[in-house]
């Protein structure tokens, strides 16, 4: 990912208001080390799955030499400009104030920021930061099984998430065939309403399953296979089908409201 476009993730992270997000995985493609300064100051962990890892440059505050003599069996790479970070540490805060304020967007703050020369101080000195949070990072990779597992499962549901998207848009080759922006937000619009009614149909179908069952050690373990699993499932739907939003389907057995919303006042 180019790094104007990598600050759109940024955008998207601060402007979440639904959902609170304490960490953020993207494949090797998606990181950049001013997406890791970012996402320090906006108290998110950035945890991309990098590709060969182990070939990656790790910086360190001190030269190698001091970690080969302690007998570190990860080197790093090279030192931290420290003096180039603690000269711009002002503006790297005001910088950031600026995104998290949400006074401008990180995606128009870091394209103007882009735009200048690559020698600009204070892209040097937010880069500069970033490899520390990253070189914290890949430390923690390696030692940590536990986020190298929650990484892989993060990644493995966007990639879900985007099979399913294909799989709702899979008429004339997944391209707009719509000229003006209005239609093709539509046609957006509808593939959203289309997946959302999916996902919502699996979550009153398992919450009718879970309230129609009167044993509550079989209940326990249904719940914990759900949590597990993803409402992201589209096998049992005819996709080639039609869509008619006007009626109500003949075969179609309304679920109970009232068992299912009673399963909220059990703890369930």
């Amino acid at each position: 990912m180019a790094e104007r476009e990598a600050a759109y993730v940024i955008d998207g992270l601060n402007n979440n208001d639904v959902t609170k997000v304490n960490i953020h995985s993207t494949d090797t493609h998606g990181y950049t080390e001013l997406i890791f300064a970012a996402t320090h100051f906006l108290d998110i962990s950035f945890a991309p799955r990098l590709k060969n890892i182990g070939q990656q440059c790790i910086y360190a505050f001190s030269s190698r030499k001091t970690y080969e003599k302690l007998g570190y069996k990860i080197l790093p790479s090279r030192t931290v400009n420290q003096k180039l970070i603690e000269n711009h540490w002002h503006d790297i805060l005001r910088f950031m104030a600026t995104i998290k304020l949400k006074k401008v967007s990180a995606s128009q703050l870091f394209k103007r920021l882009s735009s200048y020369a690559k020698d600009n101080p204070l892209y040097k000195a937010i880069k500069e930061f970033g490899r520390i949070i990253k070189s914290l990072f890949i430390l923690t990779y390696f030692d940590d099984v536990k986020l190298r597992q929650r990484i892989e499962k993060q990644l493995n549901r966007i990639e879900l998430s985007n099979k399913f998207s294909n799989a709702v848009f899979y008429a004339n080759n997944s391209e707009f065939k719509q000229g003006s922006p209005d239609e093709q937000n539509i046609a957006v619009a509808c593939k959203v309403l289309i997946q959302n009614a999916i996902v919502l149909w699996n979550y009153l179908y398992l919450s009718q399953l879970l309230a129609n069952c009167s044993d509550q050690k079989e209940r326990s373990g249904m719940v914990g296979m759900i949590k597990e699993g993803s409402m992201i499932n589209w096998a049992h739907i005819n996709l080639h089908g039609e869509f008619d939003f006007k009626r109500q389907a003949a075969n179609d057995t309304p679920f109970d409201m009232r068992k299912i919303l009673s399963l909220e006042l059990v703890g369930t």
